[in-house]
């Protein structure tokens, strides 16, 4: 455990206000938000400038203390939880919380790493534009976590993750050095891309403290639709048809099983199928135009799913006709999780593959994983747009205790789900990061050329070891 003298240089050094050692302040941050893993710190660094980041990093560095970086403490995969041996301190960036600058030209906002999403999305609008990233922890996920763990989200199809919405980087290295990247730089060959090399990297290599941001023209209207199909490589063809039909508008594409869907009705108020016919797959569907010209994205979209319905594609469709039911449209996508969960116990997965592969795998992964588990079910839903979708496999109705059956059959089910997904050229991780629920699982399944990189690039620059110990870089032989 870290001592009080120790405690006593940091408070030192950025006074009272930036140290929290409170045992009841602590320890809602020493565990994640799903509450699979729990660790333990004598205190939270909380600096209020870079300058503040880059004196604690040096600091801690000298005293040989590792660091947990964390914003909104909203990670999937126990990416932000402290070692539970109390050998690290938490590094909070929540304090630096300013927004430096907003420009409507450039289309550009400069944001500190304590940002919240959604107070960006607010500031954005106010100013005629909007920051095209959106996720159901944006009220409390913040800047920093979303560039460290190269978030995603419903908007990826248009305008990519946030690895394409950053346009330059603030961060503190190992050594306490400042590496000022937020010049957004449209072409700079100066070698390795620093920006580049700390997205993603789930603060195993800097504390990000800023970053420059790209803005995108407000919506001026949208036009959501509600599309039964039969079979995922339908909805596949109707991506395909829309995106030939309406070009880049579209915005969002979502792809739900009926089940998935079925069980939003049954346990969220208030909620309705947006068509008549119950059909084995639904297509959650938005075009969004930056003008107002006609015609608007309302009658474009439905010249579209006509098409579709004339051609087999589509069962039935149907288009929001007010904002109020768009909202009521995608409420039914934002619930899923909440009603998955409602369902009983069940183990997750944030998983890829290649968008041609994914209408195969959706079904044959499923039936393969009921029949090698009996009692089981198995579903996805998610942006098949972009390849990414959650698997879920439910664990045999009347289960009771949850945490063990995940204890006895999870080791089982990850492996069989993860190879299924490594057999179709996927990725274990679309969006959540590695964390340390699927570090072992990364050992197990990647390839030598790439775990050697990973553990090559974070001796040179981390040689210490102490940012995020325990994250993302298997452990020779681990897996």
């Amino acid at each position: 455990m870290i001592g009080q003298d120790v405690i006593a240089r940091f408070v030192a050094l950025l006074g009272p206000k930036g140290v929290v050692t409170d045992a009841g302040d602590v320890e809602p941050w020493t565990h994640d938000w799903r509450g699979r893993y729990h660790g333990a710190a004598a205190a939270i660094l909380a600096p209020a400038s870079t300058q503040e980041v880059a004196d604690t990093v040096r600091l801690a560095a000298e005293l040989g203390i590792p660091l947990v970086p964390q914003g909104g403490n909203t990670s999937m995969v126990g990416g932000a939880t402290p070692p539970a041996d109390g050998s690290a301190l938490i590094l909070s960036l929540r304090r630096m919380n300013r927004i430096r600058s907003l420009s409507p030209q450039d289309n550009l906002a400069v944001c500190e790493a304590g940002v919240i999403l959604s107070t960006l999305h607010e500031a954005a609008e106010s100013a005629g534009r909007r920051f095209p990233l959106s996720l159901g922890a944006k009220g409390s996920a913040t800047i920093g976590g979303l560039v460290s763990t190269n978030a995603g989200g419903t908007q990826v199809l248009r305008h990519g993750t946030m690895r394409a919405l950053v346009e330059g980087i603030e961060a503190v290295l190992p050594d306490g050095s400042i590496f000022d990247g937020l010049d957004a730089l449209k072409k700079d060959n100066r070698g390795y891309d620093i920006r580049q090399l700390l997205i993603g990297a789930e603060g195993t290599l800097g504390v990000v403290t800023a970053a420059a941001l790209r803005l995108v023209p407000a919506i001026a209207a949208r036009a959501v639709g509600w599309v039964g199909v039969a079979t995922p490589a339908e909805a596949l063809a109707l991506l395909r048809l829309a995106e030939s039909r309406l070009g880049d508008s579209v915005e969002g594409f979502e792809v739900i099983a009926d089940d998935s869907l079925g069980h939003v009705l049954s346990h969220i108020p208030g909620t309705r199928c947006p068509i008549e016919t119950r059909t084995p797959w639904h297509v959650l569907i938005e075009v969004d135009d930056a003008d107002s010209g006609e015609p608007g994205p309302a009658e474009r979209l439905e010249g579209a799913l006509a098409e579709a319905l004339e051609q087999g594609i589509a069962i039935d469709a149907a288009i929001a006709a007010s904002e109020a039911q768009a909202d009521a449209f995608w409420r039914l996508r934002e619930s899923l999780s909440e009603a998955e969960r409602a369902q009983g116990p069940a183990l997750q997965y944030d998983i890829s593959v290649p968008v041609a592969r994914m209408p195969a795998f959706m079904l044959e992964a499923a039936a393969a994983a009921e029949r090698a588990f009996p009692g089981t079910t198995a579903s996805s839903f998610g942006h098949l747009g972009d390849g990414n979708v959650h698997f879920h496999v439910r664990a045999p109705r009347g289960t009771t205790d949850g945490p063990a059956w995940i204890t006895a059959q999870g080791p089982a089910i990850n492996a069989f789900v993860h190879d299924a997904v490594v057999a179709a050229g996927g990725s274990i991780s679309a969006e959540h990061g590695i964390g340390q629920m699927k570090r072992a699982e990364l050992g197990r399944l990647a390839s030598p050329a790439r775990l050697h990189a990973l553990r090559a690039i974070k001796a040179a620059i981390d040689p210490q070891g102490l940012f995020n110990p325990g994250k993302l870089i298997p452990e020779p032989g681990e897996g």
